[in-house]
């Protein structure tokens, strides 16, 4: 593992390289590089592979978490820019321990495995089974998304459980939310 503080990101693994969406996960990458930061992806393509691109491109050592059931499921290859491939046999393995290898969290835009992550890791922050730490939610789809939850969900969610996560609009202002961790920055 790394010297330096780790941010996991998660996103969807469907963006397409030359994308504006894969741009930004590469501007997230080297972004977090240039602050002092190492990074955990899932470790595949789409966003995982433009955000390790990114950083490992900025001098950042890149963790990436992949797994046996994922490519049982469907052929997909670890991607050419992680440093360091951490093997796990099931997704669940997979989502914990990318979610415990981040001092912090940042969620790109995404799918089910995406949105899942993203559950995951506020139940844990919730119930203090994973100690506090930044969890970012970046883009327009994360704000309705939570919103509508928020507002269809007002009897279940405390208002102290709201406190975990951060709705920013883009990856320049996921990193200035950042804290410095004080290493590097």
């Amino acid at each position: 593992m790394s010297a330096r503080p780790i941010v996991s990101v998660f996103g969807s693994a469907s963006v397409p390289e030359g994308s504006p969406l894969y741009d930004d996960g590469m501007r997230l990458g080297s972004g977090l590089a240039q602050s002092g930061f190492d990074v955990a992806t899932g470790g595949y393509g789409g966003l995982m592979e433009a955000v390790s691109r990114g950083a490992s491109e900025g001098g950042a050592h890149v963790l990436g978490f992949t797994c046996d059931r994922l490519e049982a499921w469907r052929p997909v290859q670890p991607n050419a820019w992680i440093h360091e491939q951490i093997r796990c046999s099931s997704l669940r393995e997979r989502v914990v321990r990318l979610i415990e290898a981040g001092q912090a969290l940042v969620a790109l835009p995404g799918g089910v495995g995406t949105l899942s992550e993203i559950a995951l890791s506020w139940s844990m922050l919730q119930t203090g089974e994973l100690t506090p730490r930044p969890m970012l939610l970046v883009g327009e789809a994360w704000r309705r998304t939570i919103d509508e939850f928020l507002e269809r969900a007002a009897t279940h969610v405390r208002p102290a459980d709201v406190q975990w996560i951060t709705l920013v609009p883009d990856v320049d202002a996921a990193l200035t939310a950042l804290p410095p961790f004080g290493t590097g920055r």
